[in-house]
């Protein structure tokens, strides 16, 4: 195969993980919950439990008529979806799902770098958008966006700092190729701290005090209809999948499996992340919307220090060993 080709194949395996991971973990989010409520969820909706309702949904999305408030910022106010959206297909392109460089779009050596500075860009679609709509509660809704993203984003800098230092590199496929099981329990401290702080940036329960739609009706995006609306929907749960993918390489040995990696390295990455997934939807329906001042002293009083003890450790086991 030229390289032409491989290059092409790999980017539409990427695009094809892009835009079907996010409605496989929605409908799964939607049978869960509704499992978990006592409820059925979605039945009908293509017949067999319902494996179609995300499919109407795009539909009747795609059929509402697209607004922008008279008093908005037009080019900022259409552009914000897809500053949100877009960084996410970046990520997904250097995350390796299997050994051998034909298990990951593009090989970045200094791949943590790149994945934490693209999905920063992301969470500016929310402020642009909360900026732009002239509503009193979307700017409200970004500025906490804001917050949470100034908060959130040093604890989830230093966890993936410490997996660095274990490994000794910051290419993604060079820490899985480090990866040692006994690596578990000594960076389970940073797991913990990179996948909370991940939630955070994603704004998802119980973190979602961005989007409180019984506070600020829905924050930063009160005032989008349509594919405008379904873009940031898309967002959020492209952010799922990256967020757990990441976690698998860094903390889980994303493609190291009790039976060897050889042949089907890339199941095992799969069930690492699907397992993260559920744990996703678990704590939106088991635990309520924390306060704004809870979540500031969550982070720079918990999680912070956390991720400072758990490089300390990691020097320290780097040294003695």
């Amino acid at each position: 195969m030229n390289d032409a080709l491989d290059v092409a194949v790999r980017l539409l395996v990427v695009f094809a993980v892009f835009l079907t991971f996010p409605l496989i973990i929605g409908q799964a989010e939607h049978k869960v919950m509704a499992h978990m409520q006592g409820r059925l969820g979605p039945m009908y909706a293509g017949g067999f439990h319902g494996w179609a309702q995300l499919v109407a949904d795009g539909v009747k999305f795609a059929q509402k008529e697209d607004v922008v408030p008279a008093g908005a910022d037009r080019r900022v106010f259409q552009l914000a979806p897809a500053v949100a959206l877009l960084p996410y297909l970046l990520v997904l392109v250097v995350i390796p799902i299997g050994p051998g460089e034909g298990a990951v779009g593009q090989v970045v050596d200094a791949g943590i770098f790149f994945v934490l500075a693209i999905m920063g860009v992301s969470v500016l679609g929310s402020l642009m958008a909360g900026w732009a709509s002239a509503n009193k509660f979307s700017l409200l809704g970004g500025l906490r966006t804001a917050a949470q993203l100034l908060a959130y984003e040093l604890p989830m800098l230093l966890a993936a700092a410490s997996v660095a230092m274990a490994a000794g590199t910051v290419s993604l496929p060079g820490i899985l190729n480090a990866f040692e099981w006994w690596w578990l329990p000594w960076q389970i401290m940073g797991a913990i701290v990179f996948f909370v702080a991940g939630l955070a940036e994603l704004q998802r329960p119980p973190f979602d005090m961005p989007v409180a739609d019984s506070e600020i009706i829905f924050g930063a995006y009160t005032e989008y209809t349509g594919l405008r609306f379904a873009l940031f929907l898309l967002a959020e749960y492209a952010g799922i999948v990256v967020l757990c993918g990441l976690t698998t390489v860094l903390f889980l040995g994303g493609w190291h499996g009790p039976m060897g990696a050889d042949g089907l390295g890339w199941v095992w990455t799969l069930l690492k992340a699907a397992v993260l997934a559920f744990i996703v939807i678990w704590l939106r329906v088991s635990y309520p919307r924390m306060r704004e001042d809870q979540l500031q002293r969550l982070a720079w009083t918990v999680l912070v220090p956390l991720a400072l003890a758990q490089i300390a450790l990691t020097g320290i086991v780097k040294v003695v060993i």
